[in-house]
């Protein structure tokens, strides 16, 4: 079994891939590198409001070539463990909201047909709502953040916004919410990401890039809300429970759920078909040491894509691998956790390797800059997030199944939480949605036309108004697949069961 690190610099293949549509406007870099002024900045933002008048957002018309919903997911299970595809669709089945979760690619194909101000920023490429949450920085420091980055690529920002608010819109039908409250949380957001966007404009380079939202600034948030009776007590508990919760999920926990004594030995507890140890599907024959062996080479080749040269890493000693089923969407892809033992009595290390395939935006914005779509999601997160995980790598390995594939590398649990949605009421949810509104906005403008937007967007809030249209309408749309897709299951066409 082979493996690579898989990085290297951009082909010529990958270069020749990019389509026309990346190439609408230079980025911001390559502007400044010529000494644009701040003023031609914000002209050429505003100039962009003719080709794409704001109010050009709020239309959504399904395009006449459009794939269908079903065939895609059919498409995507293809390259997936063909016995946790129906894991995925069961997932998905459970909601409209639970399906959109899981309907990036179908999404991403309906954004490519909407209009867009011909600025790029590093695009999450799947910017929901439950795609936000808190962890741990480095410097053991809560942080306010996107989490997850599997289909991010340079792209046109507005399909970060609308798929967030969409998200929102989508998530309020299922929670009862009426149609104004609805309208009031998606314009609540976008509204913050406006705003956000304005002040990160009037920053510096360096003071844009050092943005962050922390715990204590979340915390100084919900207060307001309290005294300003936006909020309720009883909902500003249930969010400071939610923070708690995240500082409880630590590796020790995982150990104590995830690990136990086989055979006298510290080993990853088999639950299937969620989570099954490397014992349980390597091929007949094949002696656990050669497969620890093949492990330990794999440990080293993710350690030369570290950041540092010495790196706690160092420290920890290999015991066992499993494969485990994780998410919605992400359900099928190769996702294993690794068990790790400390030195002089350190707490238990577990990491997830998790595969990364083709970004779902690939196909409409062009092929990325990287070789490895595992370094692809690493370099976007690092450009992303105001902190990363000091275990974030990637590397690429030949499978049990004999496929080379790229995998990307962080920490499963330290310090990570998110809100349980399920819970709430239109205060927490307009709530909710400013701060992922705010987050996105700060997260775009670390390496993006910040400027620029921020004159497209502008004071007024017609781009505001034009998105909560937009949200309406392609929510409707989402319930339409939606009901495609339940009637697929119900007649045999694609499989959902739960597993366990």
């Amino acid at each position: 079994m082979n493996s690579t690190s898989g990085g290297g610099q951009p082909t010529s293949a990958d270069r020749s891939g990019r389509s026309a549509s990346r190439a609408r406007r230079a980025p911001a870099a390559a502007r400044e590198s010529v000494h644009v002024s701040h003023e031609e900045w914000a002209a050429q933002g505003k100039a962009a409001r003719r080709d794409a008048p704001r109010s050009s957002h709020a239309k959504w018309e399904r395009p006449v070539n459009r794939r269908d919903p079903v065939a895609l997911l059919e498409e995507q299970a293809e390259t997936r463990v063909p016995e946790l595809v129906p894991i995925r669709h069961a997932r998905m089945l459970v909601s409209p909201s639970t399906f959109y979760r899981g309907a990036a690619l179908i999404m991403a194909g309906d954004l490519a047909s909407t209009p867009t101000s011909g600025f790029e920023v590093q695009l999450c490429g799947d910017a929901h709502l439950l795609n936000f949450g808190v962890f741990a920085s480095p410097e053991r420091q809560m942080l306010f953040d996107i989490n997850d980055f599997d289909e991010t690529l340079p792209g046109p920002w507005e399909w970060d916004v609308k798929r967030l608010a969409a998200s929102f819109e989508v998530a309020g039908r299922d929670l009862g919410f009426s149609a104004s409250d609805r309208r009031d949380v998606v314009v609540a957001g976008v509204h913050e990401y406006r705003d956000a966007m304005r002040r990160a404009a009037k920053m510096r380079a360096l003071d844009a890039w050092y943005a962050h939202l922390t715990v204590d600034d979340l915390t100084a948030w919900i207060g307001a809300e309290v005294r300003a009776g936006r909020l309720s007590k009883k909902e500003a508990r249930e969010a400071a429970g939610d923070v708690a919760k995240a500082e409880t999920r630590v590796h020790e926990r995982s150990f104590r759920r995830l690990a136990g004594e086989v055979d006298g030995k510290i080993r990853i507890l088999a639950d299937p078909p969620l989570v099954v140890p490397i014992d349980d599907l390597v091929l007949p024959g094949t002696a656990r040491e050669d497969t620890e062996e093949w492990m330990r080479s794999l440990v080293q080749t993710y350690r030369r894509s570290l950041a540092q040269r010495h790196h706690p890493m160092e420290q920890y000693q290999y015991l066992d691998t499993a494969r485990k089923v994780v998410g919605v969407g992400s359900v099928g892809t190769r996702a294993w956790i690794l068990l790790f033992a400390g030195r002089q009595r350190q707490a238990p290390l577990f990491l997830q390797a998790k595969e990364a395939q083709p970004s779902v935006l690939e196909r409409f914005v062009g092929r990325s800059q990287y070789g490895n779509h595992g370094r692809r999601i690493v370099e976007g997160q690092r450009l992303m997030q105001a902190a990363s995980d000091i275990f974030l790598g990637w590397l690429r390995f030949e499978g049990l199944d004999g496929q080379m594939r790229d995998y990307y590398v962080r920490q499963l649990h330290d310090w990570k939480g998110s809100v349980d949605v399920g819970t709430f009421r239109v205060p927490g949810a307009t709530l909710y949605a400013r701060l992922c509104g705010a987050t996105l906005a700060r997260a775009h403008a670390r390496l993006g036309d910040r400027v620029a937007i921020a004159a497209y967007l502008g004071r007024g809030d017609a781009f505001d108004r034009a998105i909560a249209e937009f949200s309406v309408a392609y929510a409707d749309q989402n319930e339409r697949d939606y009901k495609a897709f339940a009637k697929a299951v119900r007649s045999g066409r694609l499989s959902a069961e739960m597993g366990s």
